[in-house]
């Protein structure tokens, strides 16, 4: 097994995954470390039990003041627009300043750190769609106790705008430092080689799905079962998205990865000096391999390039709007948002299960026609501003 565990020791961390409450994980965590052998096999599960712990005993000390005033602060933003994205950034880099003039926000804004405790959300106006953006605490190592909080809010959002500051210090020590953190709470900025997801149960065994190029690069679908039968886990569904190998799998049982689409906002391009350092974090992007991660140099203060930033989204999101019209009627002033790459059946099943149940045909106006009016069946892939009429049996 990839990482050499004990018996004892994966019994204890099967103890961790059955677990219902915060004091039954902590107590199964903490067995799992004082048993769990100390080799470069076991090294990234026992940073993850040790990390994982220490968020926990923070959650139940959340827990625990809340019962005692009655009521606590809220972490977790519902979602609205068309997207979510969170804005992340270490101490005085500017998100504040930048969500409040990007939306208006009440955001609170100061000269000092840590004014941002909560999150804060706005709304981004881009065309006829809104995308939301979420004010958060700053994310550095010198205040622990928002780390888990942001990861979480990040975790929950459809992408990140990660701020650097340009006035001081290096650009790319700062992004580094909070990619490092992010990826640590399972949340990655950087698209990675590839994906595992498991959902657990269901009324088969063990089902392994590979999508977008799936494969394990040291191991067979054979191993796959035996590490999750290792833990006690016979029925899941396992994902694999891209090249995995046998440790990512196993560490997916713990710690699920989640990839976000960024882009990096270098905030106080104004400040002299910036320029120079905003080159060297575009050369340094512009470097790495899979390009994944966007760049734009702003200033909240002064406002340059944030009318950009609406447009920037929606292409980085990679999503399309889709106007809906009933048969002889007007097209929709508020349109659907889909994912690149979806089709006429999709937005049926957006609209109401029963409308892609009875789909007949769909009559399409817009870029991905061939002519104004175009019947089309239900894998016809639209594109943005397509209108949509869909015919359904009665």
């Amino acid at each position: 097994m990839p990482a050499n565990l004990t018996a004892e020791a994966r019994a204890k961390l099967a103890k961790y995954t059955a677990a219902k409450t915060i004091e039954e994980k902590i107590k199964a965590l903490q067995e799992f470390l004082s048993v769990a052998p100390k080799h470069k096999g076991a090294e990234n599960l026992l940073l993850w039990a040790t990390r994982r712990l220490a968020e926990l005993k923070e959650e139940l000390e959340r827990e625990r003041r809340k019962r005692q005033s009655g009521r606590g602060p809220r972490i977790f933003v519902e979602k609205e627009g068309a997207a979510q994205l969170v804005v992340i950034g270490p101490p005085n880099a500017g998100k504040s300043l930048l969500v409040q003039k990007l939306t208006g926000a009440r955001t609170k804004v100061a000269d000092y750190p840590f004014t941002t405790t909560l999150p804060v959300p706005g709304m981004l106006k881009y065309e006829d769609i809104y995308f939301q953006l979420v004010d958060t605490p700053p994310l550095t190592e010198e205040a622990p106790q928002f780390v888990s909080r942001v990861a979480g809010l990040a975790r929950n959002a459809d992408g990140i705008l990660l701020v650097v500051d340009l006035s001081t210090g290096d650009p790319i020590e700062q992004y580094e430092k909070m990619r490092d953190i992010l990826a640590q709470h399972g949340v990655l900025v950087e698209k990675p080689r590839g994906t595992v997801k498991i959902e657990k149960g269901g009324s088969g065994g063990i089902d392994v799905i590979m999508v977008n190029g799936g494969k394990i690069v040291d191991g067979t679908i054979k191993d796959v079962e035996k590490i999750l039968a290792s833990y006690r886990i016979y029925r899941a569904r396992v994902i694999i998205s891209g090249e995995v190998s046998l440790e990512d799998i196993e560490l997916a049982i713990f710690r699920p990865l989640t990839y976000k689409p960024t882009i990096v906002l270098a905030n106080k391009i104004d400040v002299p000096g910036a320029k120079e350092r905003y080159k060297k974090l575009y050369n340094y992007l512009a470097e790495r391999r899979d390009k994944s991660v966007w760049l734009l140099p702003v200033s909240a203060k002064y406002g340059v390039n944030l009318n950009k930033l609406g447009e920037l989204i929606f292409k980085r999101l990679n999503i399309i709007r889709v106007y809906t019209k009933q048969p002889n009627g007007e097209p929709s002033k508020t349109p659907l948002v889909l994912p690149k790459g979806s089709t006429v059946i999709d937005v049926a099943r957006k609209i109401h299960s029963d409308l892609a149940e009875y789909f007949m045909y769909a009559k399409v106006w817009g870029p991905s026609a061939k002519y104004p009016g175009e019947r089309v069946g239900p894998d016809h892939v639209l594109e943005d501003g397509d209108i949509v009429e869909i015919h359904a049996r009665r």
